[in-house]
């Protein structure tokens, strides 16, 4: 028996776990086809490069609002918010048809930051849902397979949604991300959820949004440093997202297209460190497994520095794996520690705070290649790196492994 638990079985035999994680697989193979057809479309479309780019934008923007768009699901019942959401995006996919001239470019954008400003809110009212359905002991290996499922995802869908695109055009693409919402709605639909009634504004007094979730994430022992910890990586892995192509071109003396190998390596490394999460928290506390998964994530910066293929298909590797670890421990401490009432605001905030340091480091890292040697770059941020890792490990344990 505890042998299948440390495997994920203890997750996937939980119902509501194994329906949501089938949701999470259905709808976000339809998002990792349509988060990179959007760009080839509106590059075929209006041949240009920026407004390709600012797809990606357009979808990463409403994160910026994410404690109000959090809050949201802490007024209402969270599992039919859930399905009206998915719903509604399967209905507004339908308007893509509509897409097929660089005069109509504009509906695209509308529809894509529709998009992102209903993930938002669809993915703190599943962080909240799912701490009160699943048994809290099986939280991280639950948070471990989602990462899995979201992970392979991005290794088969965006191929998927190109060939597609390729074969018959944008709009199969976008019919083929509203099934797949509307997929997801019947398995919230299915799942076996008693929520307690939300707590009225008045309750839970005048505070802001963001106030509150701050508020919350500060009072929490172990998520507050650890959504700190996952901030500052995520700022580093934003730096190493901007220097990626210099280390291909400069360091390896290779097109740009080797960067998709990578990725794809990556990503593989993601999967893996996502089946092996649950049992690993089980043994070792949250701080601990978060501050490995930094220091790997930040060693794997400093090979890449290194002009040899091996060495860069390794750092990709330590990345795809380091990487996620603190972003599992924080979300799972997060699901422990916030009171359930407050959850979905402070979720959101946690989420805010953690990803928006990597689209500002995107943002600079792009202008301090263009300066800078990639390879002294990465190595700065490699040492930088392995002193979160050590900041993180020395605090006191707050609770045991789960």
């Amino acid at each position: 028996m505890r042998r299948k638990e440390e495997r994920g079985g203890g997750v996937l035999r939980d119902r509501n776990a194994g329906l949501y994680l089938a949701g999470v697989v259905v709808s976000g193979f339809g998002t990792s086809a349509m988060w990179l057809t959007a760009g080839i479309w509106v590059k075929s479309l209006t041949g240009s490069d920026s407004l390709a780019a600012l797809t990606v934008f357009a979808m990463w923007a409403p994160m910026l609002m994410g404690p109000v768009l959090g809050g949201i699901a802490d007024r209402v019942r969270r599992r039919p918010l859930l399905i009206v959401c998915n719903l509604a995006m399967a209905l507004l996919l339908t308007a893509l048809l509509a897409v097929d001239s660089a005069d109509r470019i504009w509906i695209l954008f509308a529809v894509l930051f529709v998009y992102g400003t209903t993930g938002v809110v669809m993915d703190a009212a599943e962080t909240a849902l799912v701490a009160g359905v699943v048994d809290q002991r099986l939280l991280g290996g639950f948070n471990g397979l989602r990462t899995t499922a979201n992970e392979g995802m991005k290794l088969l869908a965006p191929l998927a949604g190109a060939a597609l695109y390729a074969r018959y055009g944008g709009g199969p693409v976008a019919l083929l991300d509203a099934a797949t919402f509307a997929l997801a709605a019947g398995v919230f639909a299915s799942m076996r959820v008693r929520e307690s009634p939300p707590v009225s504004s008045r309750e839970r007094g005048r505070r802001s949004a963001t106030a509150e979730g701050i508020r919350q994430l500060r009072a929490a022992p172990a998520a507050g440093p650890l959504v700190l910890a996952a901030a500052a990586t995520m700022l580093l892995a934003g730096l190493n997202g901007a220097a990626i192509y210099a280390v291909v071109d400069e360091g390896l003396g290779r097109s740009p297209a080797y960067v998709g190998v990578l990725y794809a390596v990556q990503g593989a490394g993601s999967v893996l460190i996502g089946l092996l999460a649950g049992p690993l928290l089980r043994r070792l506390p949250e701080r601990v497994f978060a501050a490995a998964g930094i220091a790997v994530f930040a060693v794997s910066l400093g090979l890449r520095a290194l002009p040899h293929d091996a060495a860069v298909l390794a750092s990709a590797v330590g990345v795809g794996a380091g990487l996620p670890c603190v972003l599992i421990a924080a979300m799972t401490a997060v699901q422990r520690e916030v009171p359930a009432a407050v959850l979905g605001r402070v979720s959101a905030t946690a989420t805010t705070l953690i990803y928006a340091p990597n689209a500002v480091a995107l943002a600079v890292g792009a202008g301090l290649v263009a300066f800078v040697n990639a390879g002294a770059l990465l190595v700065a941020a490699c040492a930088v790196g392995l002193a979160t890792a050590w900041g993180i490990a020395r605090r006191p344990v707050v609770g045991a492994a789960h």
